[in-house]
């Protein structure tokens, strides 16, 4: 958890057991104090699962974006979502559900439903199917390591492509790991501080090694700091903004080096693609999504991707990247 660090980050409080009720009295100082939102769950594509979670004839129960879903994966490895709920009494089918073929078989009464359009194709001990019966079939796509779902209020919006990565469809670029947070915020702050170039300098400019929030001792700043020039544009796709970074780290104050230059494209309100190259090390992509787990909770995600040979490198990007964004 992020955000709640500076109260708990205090040896009293970290070993207390007043830690969850500090967190709690937190999160209800914030939802007190903010009434007038903006929609929580803006018009857009979600990723809500990670695709090397589930594995063929599996399934699971995903809780977010105010919905309940049941996530599952065909023996022929397409995903389906649709909604968790049975709509005969009401039973999981995220909890002991079992994949058939392309449907899903509730636990309770076995009754069975399609992936493809949420119908209900079979009533065991029933020689008639009723044809409005039937779950809510959620748009899904699976796209460079995540499961994606389109949720939007607006029944007529066409959800738009993902695009995908080039090097990572293939295996030009292969995982080499992640990281994982949990955000106190509304996600509208998320991408807003993306593209609030300012705070760059502002925030990192100090070396990684000094530490995250709580900046360690002076002398390592010395070492040297992070320089910084963004600029941000917009895209021929409504949906998508694209900032640019260049990066140098400043050696002892004097010597220039690890110079690197970066496009990051949002793309819509939670997903977003990191194009890094480094002369020296070459390239490798981020790629970091969203997932409103509460109107004021996200869940953000990062996975890494690079050349093999760049794996022992790829360790420090991961933990300078998680340093970074914790701050």
């Amino acid at each position: 958890d992020i955000n709640d660090w500076k109260i708990l980050s205090t040896k009293k409080n970290w070993h207390s057991k007043s830690k969850r009720a500090t967190i709690n009295r937190l999160k209800k100082t914030r939802i007190i104090g903010s009434k007038e939102l903006p929609p929580p769950y803006p018009n857009g594509w979600y990723g809500i699962l990670e695709s090397s979670t589930l594995k063929a004839g599996e399934s699971t129960q995903i809780s977010c974006l105010g919905e309940q879903f049941i996530i599952y994966r065909s023996q022929k490895n397409e995903v389906f979502i649709l909604d968790a709920y049975c709509p005969h009494l009401g039973a999981n089918l995220g909890i002991g559900g079992r994949v058939i073929g392309d449907n899903i078989e509730c636990p309770f009464h076995k009754w069975s439903f399609r992936g493809t359009d949420g119908m209900c194709t079979n009533i065991p001990y029933s020689t008639c199917v009723p044809p409005a019966t039937k779950i809510k079939k959620w748009i899904s796509a699976e796209v460079d390591g995540f499961v994606f779902v389109w949720y939007s209020v607006e029944e007529s919006d066409i959800p738009w492509d993902i695009p995908k990565s080039f090097e990572v469809q293939t295996n030009k670029l292969t995982y080499h790991g992640r990281n994982e947070f949990y955000v106190h915020c509304h996600i509208q702050e998320i991408p807003e501080n993306g593209a609030d170039l300012a705070h760059f300098e502002a925030i990192h400019n100090d070396n990684v090694v000094t530490g995250c929030i709580k900046k360690k001792s002076s002398i390592l700043r010395t070492l040297g700091n992070h320089q910084w020039q963004a600029s941000w544009n917009l895209s021929a796709d409504k949906h998508i903004a694209e900032t640019k970074l260049s990066h140098t780290f400043k050696l002892f104050g004097n010597f220039q080096c690890f110079r690197m230059n970066v496009i990051g494209k949002q793309i819509g309100p939670s997903y977003v693609h990191l194009f890094l190259h480094s002369p020296t090390f070459g390239n490798f992509q981020i790629f970091q999504t969203i997932t409103p787990v509460e109107p004021l909770l996200q869940k953000v995600v990062h996975r890494f991707y690079s050349t093999r040979l760049m794996a022992p490198i790829m360790k420090f990007v991961i933990y300078g990247e998680t340093i970074m964004f914790e701050r």
